[in-house]
């Protein structure tokens, strides 16, 4: 599978989690794109912290580009008609506040604590933590979208996060494009696994136990 398809299918999947009606933020990244799967009946508004609601679903042409508005990762984004603009400090406001019901971000390490770590690596230059911290915290629920390994092919799914965390015990939810996992109080339940995988391959590239569920499902397509 090429990372194009890696990408769709995690996002995809994550998109099945959002509920009507909800207000929703999306970090940088691969999560961005989650907008571009949910359809426009089911009154989902994408926020992002640097001041916006109403994050439009369709990619950015040369048509509709407008440089001067984008997400927080400073890429140019559409917006839907009802779309809002505020200042930081009211961004933050209803973040801190409660009012995200879900934030969608990805991850350098999970555990089976539910613990994150998603902003540094030592020894590598950063541009700062950003919002994840506020977000993780002040959202109903944490999804994280990433892939299973890291690039030395390494688990990014942990029974302890080795990096600094972002926050400890906030994430609800683990997409990959190997399997879905819920983080519950006492375990890691692995729920889904991809259809051209297997459980016996999920377990081999997890770093963290896992309880698999009896009524354990499939998703994703074969691309």
């Amino acid at each position: 599978m090429d990372k194009q398809a890696l990408r769709n299918r995690i996002v995809k999947r994550v998109a099945e989690e959002l509920k009507p009606g909800s207000l929703v933020n999306l970090g940088i990244g691969m999560p961005t794109l989650v907008a571009n799967h949910v359809s426009d009946d089911m009154g989902i508004l994408f926020q992002s912290e640097n001041g916006m609601i109403g994050i439009g679903r369709d990619a950015v042409t040369d048509d509709n580009l407008d440089v001067d508005i984008t997400n927080a990762g400073g890429q140019p984004v559409s917006t839907v008609p009802e779309v809002s603009y505020f200042d930081s400090s009211l961004s933050f406001a209803i973040i801190r506040g409660g009012h995200v019901d879900s934030t969608v971000l990805g991850a350098l390490e999970v555990d089976a604590e539910g613990n994150l770590a998603n902003w540094i690596i030592p020894g590598k230059m950063v541009p700062g933590m950003g919002g994840a911290m506020d977000l993780v915290t002040g959202a109903k629920q944490v999804i994280i979208a990433m892939e299973h390994c890291n690039k030395n092919g390494e688990p990014k799914i942990l029974q302890r996060c080795n990096l600094p965390l972002t926050a400890k015990g906030q994430v609800n939810l683990i997409v990959t494009e190997m399997a879905v996992i819920e983080v519950t109080e006492n375990e890691l339940l692995l729920t889904e696994i991809a259809v051209d995988t297997t459980v016996e391959q999920v377990i081999k590239a997890t770093g963290a136990e896992l309880k698999i569920a009896s009524d354990l499902k499939t998703f994703g397509e074969i691309e």
